[in-house]
């Protein structure tokens, strides 16, 4: 067998994250030789999912570095033991998501893994409602459910009769047909409005109803700086994907780390495929072969030397030979393990549906004790159905678009207010992971595009939407047709056949 530097490699793959797995799934039948390095020893890149053990031993590597993107300000919180008490278990028992995404049934990325057909060694769960923290709202508790379909409006004692009528009516108008070429102009223009003055002035949606409709666009903009072209579409993509897949929900979790977990099938779908796997060795230096112009000289770190035709990753896992400017934006995020199950949060939401593994919960600016200008405050609930913690526990993986301490501060407050809505007088927090991730902006209306440059392929920073961003598939696809080159085909691409013994192979 040929060693690492004898072998003449067609693609190298730096990275294990979602884009960079899909691709080496994609490539998986090819009979490209690929080699797939990671300089990180797990899998998984941003969407890794760690044990605890694991996610402390991240955060002190993060804040060892000067520039360790796409994360930085890592810092772990335990309570001390009078706080507490013993409630956390082993650390094995825990799987966090760095980057946890929710997926919405008419995502691209569904179908894309039942064609390449790896979506049997994934489980799939719902995530039911999405819920608004109102503390003036009057009722027994604080928070409010997010009514998704007619049934929920109508059965809904916040709102008024007649601004659910006028709900009914914008809800309709999203199923209705594209406007015709002399209405396209006018619905532009009113598109470019930001989301609140949309909603009025061509539906009369009157205020009580913005917090929740901003909810379902999952836009981390404050209301005055979502506008309605982003925000109606993202509205209408979480509509129509209830019931897709079953009574009650539109979006789904993948148990055992999420996008982690779609990592790895991807990365054991090449492997089977005869792929070479190298953990804990990234690329050191990138420099053009010599003696082939078509070609690239590759020191990894674990300092062997390999030639190979394409290189493909992030700018954090494919080093330049020139000075790069990004501009990424910054978000705080934090896990919390909470020592309650939340289990009012996971109601079953239609006749027949599942209980829900998945929760949202938004803190708008106002609860918060912030102006308007500030942006929302999300805490995405996961139960132990997901098998991220314990029986009887919950993570709350909070999100806010302010970055450093104030940030963090936010999310912390929000916690607390979701604790004291929802959890017992006992719950607690047992343990929390705070940091900073970097990104592509999120709302940027522009269809981001890959860098390439000669045969080094590079793919933008990756979104820090909290929903599973479609563009990665269309990456991902134009990466593959590069490498590919005549042999090509748009519509071989993730369609595979099955293979014999599926069950124990990919």
């Amino acid at each position: 067998m040929e060693s690492l530097e004898e072998t003449q490699w067609d693609v190298t793959i730096s990275g294990t994250g979602i884009a960079q797995s899909l691709l080496a799934l994609a490539l998986s039948r090819s009979g490209k030789r690929v080699i797939h390095v990671d300089k990180n020893p797990y899998y998984g890149g941003p969407e890794a999912a760690l044990s605890l053990q694991e996610a402390e031993e991240w955060a002190s590597e993060v804040n060892k570095e000067s520039v360790q993107l796409p994360f930085e300000d890592a810092t772990v919180f335990t309570p001390s033991p009078s706080e507490s008490g013993t409630g956390l278990s082993s650390s094995r028992a825990y799987t966090l998501s760095l980057s946890p995404q929710l997926i919405y049934s008419r995502s691209q990325l569904l179908p894309t893994l039942v064609s390449s057909k790896v979506y049997r060694q994934l489980e799939f769960q719902a995530v039911g409602s999405w819920w608004i923290y109102k503390p003036a709202s009057g009722k027994d508790k604080d928070l409010y459910r997010v009514p998704s379909s007619r049934e929920d409006i109508f059965a809904d004692d916040f709102i008024s009769m007649k601004s659910k009528r006028t709900l009914m009516r914008f809800l309709r108008s999203l199923n209705l047909e594209s406007p015709s070429d002399a209405d396209s102009t006018v619905e532009d223009e009113a598109l470019a409005k930001p989301l609140p003055e949309y909603l009025t002035s061509k539906f009369q949606v009157p205020l009580e109803l913005y917090d929740p409709l901003l909810s379902l666009s999952l836009s981390q903009a404050p209301a005055q700086s979502t506008i309605a072209r982003y925000a109606v579409p993202r509205i209408q993509r979480h509509l129509t994907s209830i019931g897709v897949f079953g009574p009650g929900f539109g979006s789904v979790l993948v148990k055992w780390g999420g996008g982690s977990e779609i990592a790895q099938v991807g990365c054991r779908a090449l492997a089977v495929g005869g792929g070479v796997y190298v953990l804990n060795s990234g690329i050191e230096t990138l420099d053009q072969d010599a003696a082939d112009d078509s070609r690239i000289q590759l020191r990894l770190l674990s300092g062997e030397t390999i030639s190979t035709q394409y290189v493909v990753g992030f700018d954090w896992d494919v080093p330049s030979q020139t000075e790069t400017s990004c501009d990424y934006e910054k978000v705080s995020r934090s896990i919390t393990i909470v020592s309650s199950a939340l289990d009012d949060l996971f109601p079953v939401t239609a006749e027949g549906g599942p209980v829900p593994a998945g929760a949202v919960v938004v803190f708008p600016a106002a609860s918060l004790g912030l102006t308007d200008e500030s942006p929302p405050v999300y805490i995405s609930v996961h139960s132990s159905e997901t098998a991220e913690c314990p029986t009887g526990q919950s993570v709350l993986y909070g999100s806010v678009s302010i970055s450093g301490q104030q940030g963090q501060t936010l999310i912390e407050h929000a916690t607390d207010k979701l604790l004291q809505s929802s959890a017992g007088p006992d719950a607690r927090v047992l343990w929390s992971l705070r940091y900073t991730q970097l990104g592509r902006p999120v709302g940027d209306e522009t269809r981001p595009a890959n860098v390439v440059s000669g045969n080094v392929i590079r793919f933008p920073a990756p979104s820090l939407d909290l929903a599973f961003d479609d563009t990665t598939i269309d990456l991902v696809k134009d990466a593959w047709t590069v490498v590919m080159g005549d042999e090509a085909s748009p519509d071989d691409f993730m369609k595979f056949e099955d293979r014999e013994n599926y069950d124990d192979d990919v």
